[in-house]
């Protein structure tokens, strides 16, 4: 189906931290596609075919144990890309990667990204940087599931959530949460309802708004923080430059 025309190559952070004489080298190579709710980009062991860099979609990457018990060990939005063992030398990665948020992406043959990361240049600098980016998302979110309490995670859930949609208003249920998290549902309904109490969100089946950001933020951990100042840090060059989505149509 054709993408319609708000979806840009801009929108994903790292697509447009690029030169525009580069960004326009890879212009050929980068395929817009839907991500619907559910839709499985890799499963553990198997060859990676394309890395997705997101626009509007959010992606989990999940970990399953053999009891069937899973956790999220880290998301992926508009700030990265899907796939970072195709230019690491991995291939494959033990973990799935799962959309929780419908939305778009752009994606790139594994070949073809691979040459272009071994070329140098800005995309194999800000490949890097995000990947170091990454690491500490998931470091933190094991430390973070480990000492913090499920209030706290759900709060840094839903600002990291936040950071990558354009709106207030979540599709996503208390289920979907639970199992990202690692935790029982009950706890999650437990958690939800304190802060829906507190006026900082509003829940009803399937949809999450929310209505205080400030209070959310005096209810989260310091991961949140630490993860968004280490992104930051790191692609601190990030700009959105409104000519990239010309050069890219």
């Amino acid at each position: 189906m054709p993408m319609p025309l708000i979806h840009n190559p801009d929108q994903n952070h790292l697509l447009a931290a690029l030169p525009a004489a580069e960004l326009a080298h890879l212009a050929a190579h980068l395929e817009p596609v839907p991500l619907p709710l559910g839709k499985m980009l890799y499963e553990p062991g198997i060859q990676l075919a394309h890395a997705y860099f997101p626009t509007t979609a959010i992606v989990s990457l999940h970990y399953v144990m053999a009891s069937g018990a899973s956790a999220e060990t880290a998301g992926v939005g508009n700030e990265g890309v899907v796939g970072i063992s195709l230019f690491m030398g991995g291939d494959t990665t033990p973990s799935s990667a799962v959309v929780c948020t419908a939305g778009h992406a752009y994606r790139m043959e594994r070949r073809l990204l691979q040459q272009e990361f071994e070329r140098g240049g800005a995309l194999q600098r800000l490949l890097l940087r995000y990947t170091q980016a990454l690491i500490t998302q998931m470091t933190q979110t094991a430390v973070c599931n480990r000492h913090h309490t499920v209030e706290q995670q759900l709060c840094r859930w839903l600002l990291m959530t936040l950071d990558r949609v354009p709106g207030r208003e979540l599709v996503m249920t208390q289920e979907l949460i639970a199992s990202m998290l690692g935790v029982r549902r009950e706890g999650i309904t437990e958690a939800a309802g304190k802060l829906q109490h507190a006026g900082f969100i509003s829940y009803r089946r399937g949809h999450i708004a929310v209505l205080d950001r400030a209070g959310l933020e005096t209810r989260t951990c310091e991961c949140y923080a630490v993860v968004k100042g280490e992104l930051n840090r790191l692609l601190s060059d990030v700009r959105h430059r409104p000519d990239l989505a010309a050069a890219c149509r």
